[in-house]
């Protein structure tokens, strides 16, 4: 359906700025454009705001008639969203919308990431802002950049921006669920160079593009529990099992886009010798039928796609790509530990989240997460050990910290009630396997009481994301509600 169906949703006001956002094109560290919606709306509304060095925004509204002696509350959302669509989808997210449709209960996107996160939270946010029938306190709307590539915003946030005595940050994805910790983590790099070699004139060549793809996807975090399929550990187990069997030259590999999102498509390009092509293949069909028949509970589309190519010039050394493939094999992904404290929570997780072997070089990306700090540099000196052994260099950068849960903390205490109050059942108090920005601006602002919630989102960090219309009535209802009963000061 049109953007027009969109916008008679309710609540309207949440819509229509959801709408006006997804009109802006958003990647992380390049929130320009959005950076300038978001201060012309402050503008228009006659409202202050301040903009640190990095680009986060805040916008200062008063409390509402009789709420001058509640606690201010600081609201906080990220402005950024992942950039992902399918294979065959003719979109540039540099200067295209995202093209939105209903569908049954549903806000979905065609064929690209939706950016409900957490452009959902921004969107009410802004409806708060613009309303002037809404009871609330004193109101900081903070808009944070450069999310979902590292939290950049987050750790380079100014300290004189906030006075709010609480936050509550829009970017959970269960409606029922108040989240109160997350895990940090830390992005690792693999590097390596080699000396392409000419393959031997001597050998009748037949080479041939591997292509996996059709897997689910979705967030490194949260999603990571599901024994999703990893494109890359896929495609190298494969190909590591072709190489023990059979032989082959390795021209290039290529698999996943970001950080925080669990690859979907990878490829390569082998070279095999004619008089082993027929033994390749048929090793290649038994092995490919194989790991479908692993996947087919989580991933039941996965494809194997296998096409005969021009025979390139030049391939890895075979001591290289021996190397190669066995760090991959032997890198760990997906959970690591599970948590002792929280029940069914992962404490501990890897995503091999990009892989690009071509033109004499090497990188590995990976994205290490736990609520554990000394569990997850265990997890790190892992990997690192993998990748040296097969001859690697590993740098580690953009740590951030987790959240450690406050079951004492008052704001909590008003969540759990009001969500009792409203729809006679508890709320489920939860920490999450994701990095949040609560942790690392609450080592900024260490008096903030702090809580997150949201409405429900699935799919997200990849095509398949989609956003419930009910729940997110559900949640502006209940955001409004949470205003009303903020204590005083």
């Amino acid at each position: 359906m049109n953007t027009s169906t969109i916008l008679d949703l309710e609540p309207k006001a949440l819509w229509v700025n959801f709408s006006a956002l997804n009109a802006i094109p958003r990647a992380s560290k390049k929130e320009e454009k959005v950076r300038e919606f978001v201060k012309e709306f402050a503008d228009r509304l006659a409202l202050p705001y301040k903009e640190d060095a990095i680009g986060n925004i805040v916008i200062y509204k008063p409390a509402s008639p009789g709420m001058e002696n509640c606690k201010t509350v600081a609201m906080q959302s990220h402005l950024d969203m992942v950039h992902q669509k399918n294979k065959g989808t003719d979109f540039n997210f540099d200067t295209d919308g995202i093209q939105m449709y209903v569908d049954s209960d549903w806000v979905k996107a065609k064929g690209t990431t939706l950016g409900a996160d957490n452009g959902i939270g921004v969107a009410t946010i802004l409806a708060l802002l613009a309303s002037d029938t809404i009871a609330h306190p004193a109101i900081e709307a903070l808009f944070t950049v450069d999310e979902e590539a590292g939290m950049g915003g987050a750790k380079f946030l100014g300290t004189d921006l906030l006075s709010a005595d609480i936050l509550l940050n829009l970017d959970t994805e269960e409606d029922d669920n108040l989240c109160i910790g997350c895990a940090g983590g830390v992005d690792l790099t693999a590097t390596a160079t080699y000396t392409q070699e000419l393959l031997p004139a001597s050998t009748n060549w037949v080479s041939y593009q591997i292509q996996l793809k059709g897997l689910e996807g979705g967030h490194s975090g949260v999603d990571i529990h599901k024994g999703l399929g990893n494109a890359n550990k896929l495609l190298n187990r494969l190909l590591y099992e072709l190489h023990q069997s059979v032989g082959f030259r390795l021209h290039s590999f290529s698999g996943g886009t970001l950080r925080n999102a669990i690859p979907r498509e990878s490829e390569a390009i082998v070279v095999v010798a004619v008089d082993k092509s027929e033994t390749f293949l048929e090793d290649y069909q038994q092995m490919t039928e194989i790991l479908k028949a692993e996947q087919r509970f989580t991933d039941s589309n996965l494809q194997f796609c296998i096409a005969e190519v021009a025979v390139p010039k030049s391939v890895l050394p075979v001591a290289n790509q021996q190397d190669f493939l066995q760090g991959i094999e032997a890198a760990i992904n997906g959970v690591f530990k599970m948590s002792l404290s929280i029940e069914g929570l992962v404490e501990t997780s890897n995503n091999i989240a990009k892989v690009v072997i071509k033109d004499g070089s090497v990188k590995i990306s990976c994205l290490s997460r736990s609520s554990v700090r000394s569990n997850l540099w265990a997890l790190a000196s892992s990997l690192k050990s993998a990748f040296e052994l097969s001859g690697m260099q590993v740098t580690f950068k953009g740590e951030y910290p987790s959240w450690e849960p406050n079951t004492d903390s008052e704001i909590l205490k008003v969540c759990q009630a009001t969500y009792q109050e409203l729809f006679k059942e508890p709320a489920i108090v939860s920490a999450i396997h994701a990095g949040l920005e609560c942790g690392i601006i609450g080592e900024k602002y260490p008096n903030l009481d702090m809580v997150s919630f949201g409405p429900t989102i699935t799919g997200a960090h990849s095509p398949d994301e989609k956003v419930s219309i009910s729940s997110t009535q559900k949640f502006w209802k209940y955001t409004l509600e949470v205003l009303k009963n903020i204590p005083h000061k």
